[in-house]
């Protein structure tokens, strides 16, 4: 590998380390605010990333895929937070709020990168594919978490639409990211995931080519 290669390949893991532990740290932040202090005595509300890295979903996955996958398509997620969701308030709206934070937060990310980042490039017009390497990795985190398959965020919508048991939910996030991975490779799933991204993305991706002159 090249010193090209592994230096991009290293800023990407950087993008990628930020995003998880804003996301992460969204979760952890709602809880704590509709009443469950349980990921906030773990140290969990912290933009820190050391707190949220999961070995395999923060360092090794990711990394494998970044400097050793031909192409660009990244996987990665962080340590899941914990929630006793007996403490908090609104019941499964509330944990559906949970839930969603961490979605919300990297499209707000999208939102902040495409103004900061747009203006910024039009001053440092090398700095425009930086800002949309931080966009799309967003985009991929906000739309792969929607999936409704446990333990990704999107299933928790499923789970209160279909009343199901934490028991039940318990078992399937034991097998769920080895469902995602099959579902990636042997499914449309993988274009399905483009197409969501695509179109979430492009009003932040005009308003970055707007601000940076494009």
């Amino acid at each position: 590998m090249d010193a090209d290669r592994l230096a991009q390949g290293l800023v990407v893991y950087l993008i990628l380390l930020i995003c998880l532990s804003v996301h992460e740290w969204a979760h952890a932040w709602t809880a704590d605010k509709l009443g469950d202090p349980t990921a906030r005595n773990l140290g969990r509300v912290t933009l820190n990333p050391i707190p949220h890295i999961d070995l395999i979903g923060t360092v090794l996955l990711p990394l494998f895929m970044i400097l050793f996958s031909p192409g660009f398509f990244l996987i990665g997620w962080g340590k899941p937070v914990p929630v006793d969701r007996r403490n908090l308030r609104n019941g499964a709206k509330g944990d559906i709020q949970v839930a969603m934070a961490g979605p919300v937060s990297n499209l707000l990310l999208c939102l902040v990168g495409c103004i900061i980042g747009g203006l910024f490039a039009r001053v440092v017009p090398g700095a425009l594919e930086l800002v949309m390497m931080f966009l799309y990795i967003n985009l991929l985190l906000a739309c792969f978490n929607m999936i409704p398959i446990p333990p990704l965020d999107g299933s928790y919508l499923l789970k209160h639409a279909v009343k199901m048991s934490d028991a039940t939910y318990a078992r399937l996030a034991q097998f769920g990211f080895l469902i995602i991975i099959l579902l990636l490779n042997f499914t449309p799933l993988f274009q399905i995931l483009l197409m969501a991204m695509s179109a979430i993305g492009w009003p932040y991706f005009a308003v970055l080519e707007f601000l940076a002159g494009q």
